[in-house]
């Protein structure tokens, strides 16, 4: 495979960075005091200034001094022309668009790793899945995702962080692995793509639901059940969709859905939790400069479970809660009171002998 054949040499090893939000900047910042020189992408001028002239990112991810091996710019040719490795941390409402505005300059040889979590509304396609859509000339094998219970603020800390790197292809995620494992920063391979994109994706919608749990003051019993059906659901969906079942007991599955519903700087959680306090879902919005991917995602997730018929009752209220304007207690109290039933799903059950 074309890229394999080079070495990790710091000085020869090309790489872009698209997204200059907290965790494209985290991220691409753990790679530059690596010792790489990261080409970062960034929206915003004012932010390409605080890089250059302070070495922070002060409107995504404040006091956090910056590698001089971090070159940004708005150039997004320069970001992601002849790469080795190009990693893309947009929103993931836009995800097609960038991938859109990069498929012409883009090499065929590069290995393309999507950060993002969401899923997207009108196709219900993982990240991935929209660059694969998009970016037609990049062989399949050349596509890698990155997941788990990472929370910017602490990776750019330098706080030690796990998570998967997930790939079809063994040597994409073995190279992926090495680029980005640090003391700090520890990345397991995994084969399961799209079991490790939904975990990164609909445990924000769970996040959502946490978050009005705490809001409501309902207790740590409460919080505990929510995780643990919250995963269920995850599971159920997953496995209609393919991924492996063992994913969800991992980094990507219940590592980040612990993390995010649990987390005090969870944007998820935070949603959640002013929703239950009386705000309306457009104003919290309209006060946050950086994006909570579940607030999108509880609609394509929701959407998707019923063109599935995949059982989602948590994801169906939080649904309900943001866009129907239903009452968090009400939610509560239409999954407290569902029909009784078996705790594990059907094809869980082991029938003893």
């Amino acid at each position: 495979m074309a890229g394999f054949k080079k070495s990790f040499d710091v000085e020869s090893l090309r790489i872009g960075v698209v997204g200059a939000g907290s965790l494209g900047t985290a991220l691409a910042n753990l790679l530059a005091l690596k010792g790489y020189k990261v080409d970062l992408w960034v929206f915003e001028q004012e932010v390409i200034e605080q890089i250059r002239s302070l070495k922070e990112n002060r409107f995504f991810l404040p006091g956090v001094s910056l590698s001089e091996n971090l070159f940004p710019s708005r150039d997004i040719d320069r970001a992601v022309k002849d790469k080795d490795l190009l990693l893309i941390v947009v929103p993931s409402h836009l995800m097609r668009e960038i991938a859109s505005r990069i498929a012409d300059h883009i090499s065929d040889q590069t290995v393309v790793v999507s950060a993002s979590k969401g899923i997207e509304n009108k196709t219900h396609l993982t990240m991935s899945g929209v660059l694969k859509e998009i970016l037609l000339h990049i062989p399949e094998n050349l596509f890698a995702v990155l997941s788990g219970p990472s929370f910017a603020e602490e990776v750019a800390r330098n706080v030690p962080t796990l998570v998967a790197i997930a790939s079809k292809n063994i040597e994409t995620a073995n190279f992926v692995q090495h680029v980005f494992s640090t003391p700090v920063f520890r990345a397991y391979t995994n084969d399961d793509m799209i079991g490790v994109e939904l975990g990164g994706a609909v445990k924000n919608v769970i996040a959502i639901a946490s978050g009005i749990e705490d809001g409501l003051g309902l207790g740590l019993n409460t919080r505990a059940a929510l995780i643990t059906r919250g995963l269920t659901e995850i599971r159920r969906l997953g496995i209609k969709l393919g991924a492996n079942s063992q994913t969800f007991s991992g980094l990507a599955g219940v590592g980040d859905l612990m993390l995010t519903c649990t987390g005090a700087i969870s944007r998820n959680h935070s949603i959640g939790k002013k929703i239950s306090e009386g705000k309306k879902l457009k104003d919290i919005l309209a006060e946050m400069r950086m994006v909570a991917e579940g607030v999108k995602t509880a609609k394509s997730v929701y959407n998707l479970s019923k063109n599935l018929s995949v059982e989602m009752p948590i994801v169906h209220e939080v649904y309900n809660v943001l866009y129907n304007d239903k009452s968090p207690a009400e939610a509560v109290y239409n999954l407290m009171t569902r029909d009784l039933r078996h705790e594990l799903d059907i094809e869980e059950r082991k029938i003893p002998k």
